[in-house]
């Protein structure tokens, strides 16, 4: 995260099993657009806890359904037909309690990869070894075991995949961009994959236009393996996308309206704008972030939104937050609001800054203090404070 975090990442979602490691990370204009967050773990033969198996995390972007899925297949080229039923099972034990989405099948984009362990057949070493070293990639496609099961098998049909234009990922020696040198030799594969699919919508012959047209397509614009990572015995593989859609979701049920500049130690008082159909919990609160943040939680305080709500008034609310606990602080921050009913963050600031002081400060004609004089209404009690320090 500590490159990523500077060019607007955010972590929103992680799982892992084992060897297996799945992050989601979005960009921060995403983020309040990202909703019903779940994770999903299940494993090999007997549901036992170990390195083989998949791990899921699903999740609705803009209203899409999104299910990434990471696998780690059984390996050895004479187990093919296991590495399907291991992914039939995988697929089968995903449990999913939204009525909209019965089955991992039904999102409307479903990216599926990870060390699917398929090999090259019938090929001998030398043979695919001489092909690579030409670039005669083509050559081997042909016995690549995924493409020639797809060709029969009309659940994988459905899966997406980019041109093979690198060489086989699989086996190097470690720290090094030799393939397997030791005794067992193993022969080069693409054993790492990244597939997509999307929903298959039911045939609809009509000519009417539907009430609500969808527009969601992923558009692949590199697939790639990364020859310079040398610390294992496969070399990574990329893929990016363009993801054109008709947004289902056009606007966020909470606005956040910071002050221009907030000057410390004195409390921040923030407005926000409730949207009419949006349910609020008492579990809900308003984090303040560093304008580099790590993950959703990576907050500098935070204010529950009703303990510290100020005055609520046709949509337009008002909450403070205690500058105490961060009084010397300064630099750019911005603000979030979490829902607890929906685990998600709704809505976010854009950055202002904030100035600290680190002593008594009188601004011209002695009017500084008489400034941050003010009456606050806490929780139905009408009371008179000077707000001071972060002190009421």
């Amino acid at each position: 995260m500590d490159i990523l975090s500077p060019l607007g990442y955010i972590k929103v979602s992680s799982i892992r099993m084992q060897g297996l490691l799945l992050l989601v990370l979005v960009k921060r204009q995403h983020v309040p657009y990202f909703r019903n967050l779940t994770n999903y773990t299940r494993t090999g033969l007997g549901g036992f806890w170990g390195n083989k198996g998949g791990v899921a995390i699903c999740f609705r972007l803009y209203g899409y359904a999104i299910c990434f899925l990471n696998c780690h297949l059984p390996a050895h080229v004479s187990n093919v037909d296991q590495r399907l039923n291991d992914f039939d099972r995988i697929l089968e034990m995903q449990n999913f309690e939204k009525e909209d989405i019965p089955n991992i099948l039904d999102h409307d984009l479903l990216v599926w990869f990870g060390d699917l362990n398929f090999r090259i057949e019938d090929y001998g070493l030398c043979f695919i070894q001489e092909s690579i070293n030409n670039k005669h990639y083509s050559i081997l496609w042909k016995k690549d075991q995924l493409n020639m099961i797809k060709k029969t098998d009309s659940l994988l049909q459905q899966f997406q995949e980019g041109p093979l234009l690198f060489q086989p990922t699989y086996k190097f020696d470690i720290n090094s961009e030799n393939y397997d040198s030791s005794e067992k030799r193993r022969k080069p594969a693409w054993t790492d994959r990244i597939l997509w699919r999307l929903k298959q919508e039911p045939f609809d012959n009509s000519d009417e236009p539907g009430e609500c047209e969808t527009f969601f397509s992923p558009i692949l614009k590199s697939y790639k393996s990364h020859m310079k990572y040398k610390i294992s015995d496969h070399k990574p593989v990329t893929a990016t996308f363009e993801l054109e859609l008709k947004s289902q979701q056009l606007t966020t049920p909470i606005t956040l309206i910071p002050e221009s500049q907030w000057i410390t130690p004195y409390d921040l008082v923030i407005s926000y704008i409730q949207s009419p159909d949006f349910s609020s919990s008492p579990w809900d609160w308003i984090g303040l972030h560093k304008v580099v943040i790590r993950h959703l939680k990576d907050y500098v305080t935070y204010a529950w939104v009703k303990d510290n709500l100020v005055s609520s008034n046709e949509g337009l609310n008002k909450v403070y937050i205690n500058a105490s606990s961060f009084a010397e602080e300064g630099g750019e921050f911005l603000l979030s609001y979490y829902s607890n009913d929906l685990q998600a963050v709704v809505g976010l600031s854009e950055p202002f800054q904030v100035r600290a002081i680190t002593g008594p400060r009188v601004g011209q004609n002695g009017e500084w203090a008489k400034q941050r004089e003010e009456e606050v209404t806490l929780r139905g009690l009408l009371c008179s404070h000077r707000l001071s320090f972060g002190e009421l």
